[in-house]
């Protein structure tokens, strides 16, 4: 029997012996041959979830562009020359039609983003009215905001939001070569806020930047070792933007990827661990990998924010193939 509320507890630590999780033991897990990994991955996915159920997010980019942030990958930083024009904060009643027409397509958890360093006192007003109105159509909803005090996550959660979306992006040792406008401990600090006012937090990172793979492994040791684990784990294949400093980045090996899936599983179990960024560049194959490696949540749509993104006839006949289901929101 799964847990059909896998995300009431969160754990600090699943190590074997009792312990944190260090670099040496999830290295050690990491680098253990593939089918053993895959088969241990497996193994505890099927003690917390329905293997065969996937939970679909819909992602709306309510404000793009001219993002105050360095972030290498991001189209949306000002300071890349990308051909991304900014535009304005969108207007709450258009935000809440996109919402329905994705409740409808079977997204169950509303995904808002807006390229800010962080939300402004004016724009509070708005993106409080937004989490309100998709809340009312009974879906879960979530954004991503870049940073927030307590006051603004308390805010945020009385309006009903559910998750918080604040990516730290890769290790505490790399993250410097990707980013200078925020450090690592500013976005730790995100965290522990929305935490502290009660909102789930949906964190993870992106891999094939240039990182090393003990950075990979690294990141997922940082989260493992927050107080709680997070409810939500987005692990992004970097989609190389042109006009920015990583646009010729060397994409990660399948296998690498599946690992880091599978790794994510076995030290965060009951997380639900999501296909985000970069599906566009996966086979079938490579997806279905990392569906049996403890994947079991996506974005559905044509787009993530200002990237590609598979349609959603293809995923359901993905879906079809391989006998998986959209998880009912009552399993979340």
């Amino acid at each position: 029997m799964h847990d059909t509320n896998p995300t009431k507890t969160m754990p600090r630590s699943q190590c074997a012996d009792g312990g944190m999780w260090t670099l040496e033991k999830a290295r050690a897990l990491h680098d253990t041959p593939f089918n053993n990994l895959l088969f241990l991955a497996q193994t505890v996915h099927r003690q917390n979830f329905d293997p065969n159920k996937v939970q679909l997010s819909r992602l709306l980019s309510i404000k793009t562009g001219g993002c105050p942030e360095d972030c290498g990958y991001c189209s949306q930083s000002a300071h890349h020359e990308t051909g991304l024009k900014a535009s304005k904060l969108m207007e709450v009643q258009r935000v809440i039609a996109e919402a329905t027409k994705a409740r409808d397509a079977g997204a169950t958890r509303y995904c808002m983003g807006a390229a800010w360093r962080n939300p402004k006192p004016r724009d509070m007003d708005a993106v409080v009215a937004m989490v309100e109105g998709v809340k009312a159509l009974g879906m879960e909803t979530c954004m991503t905001l870049g940073m927030l005090d307590l006051e603004q996550a308390e805010r945020l959660k009385q309006a009903g939001l559910d998750y918080y979306n604040h990516n730290i992006d890769t290790s505490e040792r790399y993250y410097s070569e990707i980013i200078s406008t925020r450090s690592f401990a500013d976005r730790l600090d995100t965290l522990e806020n929305v935490r502290q006012s009660g909102i789930k937090v949906c964190c993870g990172g992106i891999v094939g930047m240039g990182e090393e793979p003990v950075d990979r492994i690294d990141m997922l040791v940082t989260l493992a070792n927050l107080p709680e684990h997070p409810e939500s784990v987005p692990i992004n294949m970097l989609i190389p933007i042109a006009g920015t400093p990583l646009a010729e980045a060397s994409p990660i090996e399948p296998i690498e990827f599946v690992r880091v899936i599978a790794l994510a599983r076995i030290m965060m179990p009951k997380s639900h661990v999501r296909l985000s960024a970069g599906r566009t560049a996966m086979t079938d194959e490579m997806q279905a990998l990392c569906f049996f490696a403890g994947a079991n949540s996506i974005f559905v749509g044509d787009t993530l924010l200002t990237a590609d993104n598979p349609g959603e006839d293809k995923d359901t006949l993905l879906f079809r193939r391989l006998g998986i289901e959209p998880m009912d929101l009552e399993a979340q």
